[in-house]
């Protein structure tokens, strides 16, 4: 599988590309990822070698920092999507995985603050599964 990663937010306006490998893939279930994606954790890859390039969009981007936390969000100003955010002056990059257009080529390593995890995330594996809406 190759080592470029392309990605972008829901619009469009965004465009990203990474080259190298992912060093760790999480699921965190903390309350501030269920607040901030809306769901039951985030799915983020952390990457301390990625070469890291916004190729459109990046004057569209807003980041937010919760305060007292090291809890952030980058996303489109547009559309709202999570996008990468960038920190230690480019030495650490950190991907929402839905962001990504091309195949995600590692497995998440571990799930993250389980102990706030949402009652309704459990044996998920086993509720119905449609290609679809329901009819």
């Amino acid at each position: 599988m190759s080592n470029l990663h392309k990605g972008s937010c829901l619009c469009g306006t965004i465009e990203f590309e990474a080259e190298g490998a992912f060093d760790n893939f999480f699921l965190c279930h903390c309350k501030y990822c269920q607040k901030d994606t809306g769901s039951a954790h985030a799915a983020n890859l952390f990457a301390g070698n990625l070469k890291f390039n916004w190729l459109s969009g990046e004057d569209n981007i807003q980041s937010y920092q919760l305060p007292e936390t090291r809890h952030s969000k980058s996303f489109c100003k547009t559309c709202g999507s999570a996008v990468p955010g960038v920190f230690s002056e480019g030495k650490l990059v950190v991907i929402p995985a839905g962001c990504l257009d091309t195949l995600v080529d590692i497995k998440p390593r571990a799930h993250l603050f389980i102990k706030s995890k949402a009652n309704w995330d459990d044996n998920l594996e086993s509720i119905l599964k449609l290609e679809g809406l329901p009819s």
